[in-house]
């Protein structure tokens, strides 16, 4: 029996180099528009408070390897420039493409930010440089300190790599722990974490569910009638996981299909009978492939 071997290529250059920025090419510029956004602010804000954390990305070029072409960071590398900055430790990557890094970014999730300044509080960090560095209000910090108090661990633990809006951890506060157990598995299986979602959910909850009965009846409704939603949002949670379980199933079969559609109009022949005989069916076989190919 032979064993195959495989080697993995390297991405970057074994150590990162300083680089003066005058020597970085940009391909494109930083608008007066965007150093206004939210995200430039955090950034100039953290580089101000604790420096350059993640380096930015480079590849040289292919005539001049003393010159760069810069592959990510371009907002890292004007805000350097704003401050005066002329030099730079970067990444040197061995391809020239920055595809990469604008498609696999990992957003840091709430619950996992929630730790992260809960680590940083333990360590020593003062809450009024945590805002300076992420450049939030001190309030905004203290409610993220006490983002999951209430929360019961299962819940946590299903809503822990998800975006979710601290104001949906608040509804989430109103509910018992079972109830909390159910709103984040029907959130995670529709992938949505709204407020106005977190609001339903509270509405549709039983009194008997929730940490503090309602201050008072919804306008408009009487008692029977919230007693009627309350058993119709039971009834569509079970009808809900019902077609959850199909879902996979059913979705398999759409892509198998609409690979067999898209293999069809890959052929000539095929192509040229339906827009000769069925025309109308070669129309609707194009509208799948496309939606496909934007999905």
């Amino acid at each position: 029996m032979t064993t195959r071997q495989s080697t993995v290529r390297m991405a970057f250059e074994r150590a990162s180099i300083r680089i003066p920025i005058a020597e970085i090419g940009l391909l494109r510029d930083v608008t007066p528009a965007v150093r206004k956004t939210l995200k430039y602010g955090q950034i100039a804000a953290s580089i101000a408070e604790v420096g350059l954390i993640e380096p930015p990305v480079v590849a040289r070029d292919g005539k001049n390897p003393n010159r760069y072409h810069l592959l990510d960071g371009y907002l890292r590398i004007d805000i350097l420039k704003e401050r005066g900055e002329e030099e730079v430790v970067c990444l040197v990557a061995l391809d020239d493409e920055g595809f990469t890094y604008n498609k696999r970014v990992s957003r840091l999730a709430t619950i996992q930010e929630h730790k992260m300044i809960l680590n940083a509080v333990k360590k020593g960090v003062s809450e009024e440089r945590l805002a300076r560095a992420l450049n939030v209000n001190i309030d905004s910090i203290r409610h993220k300190r006490a983002l999951t108090d209430g929360i019961c661990p299962e819940a946590i633990d299903l809503l822990k790599d998800r975006h979710v809006p601290i104001a949906t951890f608040t509804e989430l506060k109103r509910l018992k722990p079972v109830r909390q157990v159910e709103a984040a598995m029907a959130m995670n299986s529709m992938n949505k974490y709204s407020i106005t979602l977190a609001k339903t959910i509270v509405a549709a909850t039983r009194e008997d569910l929730l940490v503090e009965p309602r201050r008072k009846p919804t306008r408009g409704l009487t008692e029977d009638q919230i007693a009627l939603m309350e058993r119709e949002s039971a009834t569509v949670d079970r009808d809900f996981k019902i077609i959850e379980k199909d879902y996979g199933h059913d979705h398999l079969v759409l892509t198998l299909a609409i690979g067999y559609v898209r293999a069809l109009l890959g052929n000539v022949r095929v192509v040229r009978y339906l827009a000769q005989y069925h025309p109308m069916i070669l129309a609707e076989f194009q509208k799948i492939a496309e939606f496909q190919a934007a999905a």
